[in-house]
């Protein structure tokens, strides 16, 4: 739920902290930027080892894609209820208070994916993890906020970057237990206690903030209009392209190419390493091209390196591709979201909470879709969706940024 999703629902005015401690020393506000990284890398470690699972969780239930899709959609329902009232909560209570409780639930609840039996309880917990890891991204991504501008300077691309980076490191920690014999109940419950640490342990270095509440209504969603709107219906599409790797890859190499489970968990960490990689360049490459210029090229990276995972039959090759895709997808909702904040006559906060509603929205929906697909006919058919909206990205990027 990226998290990933990175700055997905950044804080709208009525969530500002009213009082912080503004002279808080430089060492303080360092100690707070690392332990907001490490609560970055926490959301892609979980982010990575619910992805990982997916063919397991699959089997562990005897699911076919239409019952996993209904999983997902679980996961999906509970995140955008809980979006709704982020903000709400996020007025009354600072991210540092609500951070651990949300941790130790997402933790919990990927810990527990493989124990009970029944398919019932699999969808309690999918939507137990929608509810607090939506949470937990917009209460992270509230502190980024707060933290980027203590500081004086962007930050923002380099705590995404963790995320991804937690992503590929949650993959390859399987691949290399998997090889080595560890079971899945174990790498599940051993991810979840390090990952419950790290939450823990990184919450009491985040920053001291009190909230006295907002006003009534604060907690809606900004709506998307006028160009806000096709912003958002590109960040969207990209989104759904990201969630559906996340959700997607391991599985389509494990069953699509036949591939052992410690190779195919080798897809997700490929996708998120490029994710990562992209992010950390990201504000170099800014720097000297224009948004719709780089919007294009990432739009037609992804929608090659997709269409090459898809045509290429061999478990290595579609891992390749997978990194394209993500160093295609790295830079699109950054830079549209930060031409979001840029539109004339539209308040930031406003601009950049309407697109990210509706990227958010996609990045939830599409994978349960794109199981639909699978169901019906193959997933290769469902990851076809990918293919095209990475196309479409490439082709209104101009449009939506124009010369900016």
């Amino acid at each position: 739920m990226r998290a990933a999703l990175g700055a997905l629902v950044p804080r709208c005015p009525e969530s500002r902290p009213v009082t912080a401690d503004v002279d808080e020393p430089s060492r303080g506000l360092r100690a707070a930027t690392w332990a907001l990284r490490a609560q970055f890398f926490v959301t892609g470690g979980l982010f990575a080892t619910w992805g990982v699972h997916v063919p397991n969780v699959k089997a562990h239930y005897g699911l076919g894609e239409h019952a996993l899709a209904l999983a997902m959609m679980a996961s999906g329902v509970g995140s955008v209820v809980a979006l709704l009232y982020a903000g709400r909560v996020l007025a009354r209570h600072p991210p540092r208070r609500v951070v651990p409780l949300l941790g130790i639930v997402c933790t919990l609840a990927i810990g527990s994916l493989l124990l009970p039996g029944r398919y019932a309880w699999l969808l309690v917990l999918m939507l137990a993890y929608g509810v607090a890891g939506a949470l937990f991204d917009v209460a992270v991504n509230d502190e980024a906020s707060t933290i980027e501008q203590r500081a004086g300077r962007p930050l923002m691309s380099g705590f995404h970057a963790m995320f991804s980076l937690g992503g590929m490191a949650g993959a390859g920690a399987w691949s290399v237990l998997a090889s080595a014999g560890v079971s899945p109940v174990e790498h599940l419950a051993g991810a979840a206690v390090f990952l419950a640490g790290v939450a823990m342990g990184a919450s009491t270095f985040m920053l001291r903030q009190q909230r006295h509440g907002a006003s009534a209504g604060s907690a809606s969603l900004s709506l998307p209009r006028g160009p806000l709107l096709l912003l958002g219906l590109l960040a969207a599409m990209g989104l759904i392209g990201e969630g559906a790797l996340y959700d997607w890859s391991v599985l389509y190499v494990r069953q699509e190419l036949a591939a052992p489970s410690a190779t195919a968990s080798l897809a997700y960490a490929s996708f998120s390493g490029a994710m990562a990689a992209g992010r950390f360049g990201g504000d170099w490459v800014r720097a000297r091209m224009t948004p719709a210029a780089l919007v294009r090229a990432s739009g037609a990276l992804a929608a090659i390196g997709m269409g090459l995972a898809l045509a290429l039959p061999h478990p290595w090759a579609a891992i390749a591709s997978f990194g394209l895709v993500g160093l295609g997808f790295s830079n699109v909702v950054p830079v549209l979201f930060s031409a979001a904040a840029r539109v004339p006559g539209v308040a930031p906060a406003h601009g950049i909470a309407a697109v990210s509603s509706v990227g958010y929205f996609g990045m939830m929906v599409g994978p349960p879709v794109i199981g639909f697909i699978a169901q019906a006919s193959s997933l290769t058919t469902g990851l076809l969706v990918v293919v095209a909206f990475a196309g479409i990205v490439a082709g209104f990027a101009r449009r939506a940024l124009g010369a900016r």
